[in-house]
């Protein structure tokens, strides 16, 4: 299973390493290969909020297929109107079985007009926001995590855990999930 994760910055830490853990961690307890790539605007390292400096494995100019793509949430004030990165979205997006955004990173996907008519949420503090700019979409704010077909978004960031814990559940089983949560020492609401 490939799963590429887009980061950029100003890109919250969390919202990354949360789901990266989960995936590498499901690897490993399952012997499956899931295979997590970092992927960035250029190869240069990114900022994280909090200082963080990260190396990206790709750039969006050259990267694996993905299973599952998913963007992070942060700051977007740097790629929100980045043509090169909503062409590279929404080119990706039509080749991923699977996208998914964790708080703020929904907008990208609302922005590259990718997710229209789908039912999303986001962080609490961005719901209004989101309905907003976007009254196409069905927000809701009662869920840390909504799936509308082939897509998913996760309110914050201990949500984006959550979220990547289900998609190990679906995909991998129930035990699996609960051995990922179990080794992470995380208090998963699914136990």
């Amino acid at each position: 299973m490939e799963i590429g994760i887009f980061i950029y910055n100003g890109v919250e830490s969390m919202d990354f390493c949360g789901p990266l853990e989960v995936f590498t961690t499901a690897s490993r307890i399952s012997k499956r290969p899931i295979n997590v790539s970092l992927i960035a605007p250029s190869n240069s390292p990114i900022r994280a909020r909090g200082d963080l400096s990260i190396n990206p494995h790709f750039c969006i100019h050259g990267h694996p297929r993905f299973d599952l793509l998913i963007v992070a949430g942060g700051k977007l004030d740097r790629v929100i109107d980045n043509q090169a990165v909503l062409d590279w979205l929404a080119e990706t997006a039509t080749h991923t079985r699977h996208c998914a955004s964790i708080c703020s990173g929904v907008f990208l996907f609302a922005k590259a007009g990718l997710i229209e008519g789908k039912t999303v949420t986001t962080h609490w503090q961005r719901i209004e926001e989101l309905s907003q700019k976007y009254p196409h979409l069905s927000v809701v704010n009662d869920k840390r995590f909504v799936t509308d077909q082939n897509f998913t978004s996760s309110a914050g960031v201990a949500s984006g855990i959550d979220m990547s814990l289900d998609m190990v559940k679906k995909r991998f089983g129930f035990d699996v999930a609960r051995k990922t949560a179990h080794q992470m020492d995380y208090l998963w609401s699914e136990l």
